[in-house]
């Protein structure tokens, strides 16, 4: 009989529970959007016949409610909190690493030979249509290899990269890791984000410069100023733990201050950073506005030439950098733009002297680099 009553009690408890969660997800409704996690968040999938038998309903339902789920920032932190006492050094994708790092884990078998090949042939055809440089910045889980958990595993970027520099050829390759590699005891990433910071990128700068016999005594470090000191980035969405905020360090703009900066052939700002982002979660979209398809800028400096660049969000901390040497600068992200980038290309090209520049981290450049002609 004690048997039979506990077994009730535990039914009654878990449905008790079940409702009431079931309760507070009704009265909460669906977030479009998570700011700590700083992404759009799925939303309730429509049922159909054929979506349930080729299993994509389940598979998105199934997604819809880990997403979805009530209080999800305080359960991610428990669990978090669980794994660190039980001594765990990988969360969620995510190292716990060494002087308050959190580095996002890459491994070996994440990216194929194959996968590389396809993006390979990809760089190989722009750059030899525009004649390009190409910038692919190692990650940190590759730079700051003494702050990894013992015996941690990372996907080799260095080995990959010399893949990238025999197929584009050394006079296109602009080598970031070695310089970054002679710097690794800086601040070269933020210890909650998985950015570059802005000493990161100004090594960039520094290497893009070197590359092409370009003085680069404009910037200086000691010049950089603090936008915000409590910054917790996406990593530190992951694991969602009590942690000090990261510096957001820049350049600013009284060396060069754009005449307009036009985001996707709408809104025109006269900056390249956008303060309102740093009293949001997402502070590193203070650089150049977060993420767009295509940006315009009119930097104010004659020189007759202009820079097209086709990115990720690494290189919107370092474009500011780039002002003073072109009077326009284009800036393509290709995920969030839908058409034949060569004839988009052309458009600009016609307008005179344009440089191209390809600019990723190395393992954005592995899964996200795509294109039309």
């Amino acid at each position: 009989m004690e048997e039979k009553r506990s077994a009730v009690f535990t039914i009654i408890l878990l449905s008790a529970i079940l409702l009431a969660l079931t309760g507070a997800d009704l009265i909460q409704g669906d977030r479009l959007y998570s700011e700590t996690e700083n992404k759009v968040l799925a939303s309730r999938p429509k049922y159909s016949a054929e979506s349930l038998l080729s299993g994509r309903y389940t598979r998105e339902y199934e997604t819809y409610l880990t997403e979805q789920f009530v209080g999800r920032d305080k359960w991610i932190a428990l669990k978090t909190y669980m794994d660190v006492s039980l001594q765990k050094k990988e969360i969620n994708g995510v190292y716990l690493a060494r002087d308050g790092y959190l580095i996002e884990r890459h491994l070996p078998g994440d990216y194929s030979s194959v996968q590389e090949e396809k993006k390979l042939l990809l760089l190989e055809k722009l750059v030899k249509r525009w004649d390009a440089d190409v910038m692919l910045v190692p990650t940190a889980d590759n730079i700051l290899t003494d702050k990894l958990p013992p015996f941690a595993s990372f996907y080799d970027q260095e080995k990959f990269l010399e893949r990238v520099k025999s197929r584009v050829g050394q006079e296109h390759y602009l080598d970031i890791y070695t310089k970054l590699a002679q710097h690794e005891g800086e601040e070269l990433y933020y210890r909650t984000d998985h950015h570059w910071t802005g000493l990161g990128a100004y090594y960039g700068y520094l290497t893009w410069a070197e590359s092409g016999g370009t003085s680069a005594d404009r910037w200086k470090p000691e010049d950089m100023e603090t936008a915000s000191e409590d910054f917790l980035g996406t990593l530190h969405s992951k694991v969602n733990l009590e942690m000090q905020g990261d510096r957001i360090l820049y350049f600013p703009e009284e060396n060069g201050h754009p005449e307009s900066v036009t985001y996707d052939f709408g809104r025109t700002a006269d900056s390249c950073y956008e303060t309102s982002y740093l009293d949001k979660k997402n502070k590193y979209g203070f650089f150049l506005d977060d993420n767009h398809a295509f940006v315009e800028i009119d930097t104010g400096y004659r020189s007759k030439k202009s820079l097209f660049v086709i990115k990720d969000s690494y290189a919107n901390c370092l474009i500011p950098l780039l002002m003073p040497y072109y009077e326009k600068i284009y800036v393509m992200d290709l995920r969030y733009f839908n058409g034949r980038l060569f004839g988009f290309m052309e458009e600009y090209e016609k307008l005179g002297d344009m440089d191209v520049l390809v600019l990723y981290n190395c393992i954005h450049f592995l899964e996200e680099f795509q294109y039309l002609e």
